[in-house]
């Protein structure tokens, strides 16, 4: 039998496209709509369960729309997919310090210097600009202070 190459995409790739047909509608969609928006490659049997997924995993939310169900991304972009994925490994561990100073340690100077004027910690100009100023009683959901330091 000769070798046929495979159809398959690498993992992950058709949630991709879905979240960014998603993204770039602003307003919830179904199936259907993103079926459409995908340019109908797609079966709708195939998109309604990577939504299902999603849904699963807590990357979208739903809501009926007649016999279907609408869907709304959780996360705005890229960056806040995998800030997701990073705390969702996080919760994983029970001892969560070990696991945040191994990732520390491995992080380039460069990315260690970006989260330290993340965290307020080492940023020029920090109380100046009210970065890290935020303690855990005033900051909003998703600002480093939010995180209880």
């Amino acid at each position: 039998m000769p070798d046929v190459p495979s159809a398959r995409r690498p993992a992950g790739e058709l949630e991709a496209e879905v979240l960014a047909a998603l993204w770039s509608a602003r307003q919830p969609m179904t199936p259907q709509d993103v079926q459409a928006a995908l340019g109908g490659d797609l079966a709708r049997t195939t998109i309604a369960t990577i939504l299902g997924r999603l849904f699963d995993k807590g990357t979208v939310v739903r809501t009926r729309a007649g016999r279907a169900y609408a869907y709304t991304p959780t996360v705005q972009d890229t960056a806040g997919l995998a800030a997701r994925r990073m705390h969702t490994e996080l919760g994983r561990e029970a001892d969560r310090s070990t696991v945040l100073a191994r990732f520390v340690s491995d992080l380039s100077a460069e990315d260690e210097q970006l989260l330290r004027e993340l965290l307020g910690d080492g940023a020029p100009g920090a109380e100046a600009t009210g970065a890290g100023a935020a303690g855990p009683d005033t900051a909003g959901p998703g600002t480093p202070g939010a995180a209880g330091r």
